[in-house]
């Protein structure tokens, strides 16, 4: 081999290594994020937690509000100071939240059974399902009282096919609408799940857990619904939001929630992944995250500690 083939040779071999595997097939889970997940829809159930929302009223409402220097740091801050962008170039939240059953949220069995697993003890396998939303609105208008019934749930079947075993279900009430007017959305009768067809989901068709719009699952005097979940090892969803703007088969539900060790419930966020021709939702291209967008004027606290553009 010549000098000069040695020489094309080293640099056609330099390049491919540069290239790398942009030049090799393309691992199958990226190929499906960037051919399938880049292109989807993606639609936030839930609320934002705050202050002033609805609660149970013994668990009461959190508060925000400054984070304080837990010690001086000389040069830098005293013990007892406020952190401010004007002095230290940077500034932390403190959060009193009277209860870890607050805004949207996921229930694990040790929130009312003393022998079930805790937040931190759920696998991450509950990072991602398929969705299941049944719709039960129509009958909440005429009977705000309406709990889901095995019934329902058989109709949802005969249009879309059986419920894929391991999915999560919600149940759409469109009672979130009312989540700005409090005492609105604390109105009984509210609608439910009634404990047949949660036995039902469970037991016949093995989903993971369900969700629904208010706070609570069933309007009975025991909540019996909750109580034989989290008797029996089950978890569920409250609090869900915007499931009128989902599909009622075919989407993905990405569930995240923080993790705090021992926890008896879970501040969650729910996000509906749709189909790329869904008419709600933002794509990757719509909302890319990276730079995130720059607020309309300077962030400072309201009355209720949270930080908000003010002019």
């Amino acid at each position: 081999m010549t000098f000069e083939r040695i020489a094309r040779f080293a640099v056609v071999s330099a390049t491919l290594a540069m290239a790398g595997p942009a030049l090799a097939d393309e691992p199958p889970l990226w190929k499906f994020y960037s051919e399938t997940l880049k292109q989807a829809k993606y639609i936030d159930l839930t609320h934002a937690f705050a202050p002033v929302q609805p609660v149970w009223p013994g668990f009461g409402p959190a508060k925000f509000k400054p984070s304080i220097a837990g010690q001086t740091i000389e040069g830098y801050i005293e013990k007892g100071q406020e952190f401010t962008y004007e002095k230290h170039g940077f500034v932390a939240t403190a959060y009193d939240l009277t209860t870890d059953q607050y805004g949207t949220q996921l229930d694990p069995p040790s929130h009312w059974n003393p022998l079930g697993a805790t937040i931190s003890d759920l696998p991450a396998t509950y990072a991602v399902r398929p969705l299941v939303v049944i719709d039960i609105s129509g009958k909440v208008a005429t009977d705000q009282g309406y709990h889901l019934k095995v019934a329902d749930i058989e109709e949802w079947e005969k249009k879309n096919g059986r419920i894929p075993e391991g999915s999560i279900v919600f149940v759409r009430s469109d009672w979130y609408k009312r989540w700005s007017d409090i005492p609105k959305f604390n109105a009984t009768p509210f609608p439910g799940v009634s404990l047949d067809a949660l036995k039902f989901l469970h037991l016949e068709r093995k989903i993971l857990f369900h969700g629904h719009e208010p706070l609570d699952t069933d309007t009975t005097p025991n909540l019996e619904g909750e109580h034989w979940l989290l008797h029996n090892n089950f978890t569920q969803a409250e609090g869900v939001a915007n499931l009128d703007k989902v599909p009622e088969t075919g989407a993905l539900v990405i569930i995240g929630f923080a993790k705090p060790l021992g926890g008896s419930g879970g501040y969650a966020r729910y996000v509906a992944v749709a189909p790329a021709d869904w008419p709600e939702g933002v794509s990757v291209a719509d909302a890319p995250g990276a730079p995130l967008p720059q607020q309309k004027a300077p962030l400072k606290r309201d009355e209720n500690g949270v930080f908000r553009p003010t002019p």
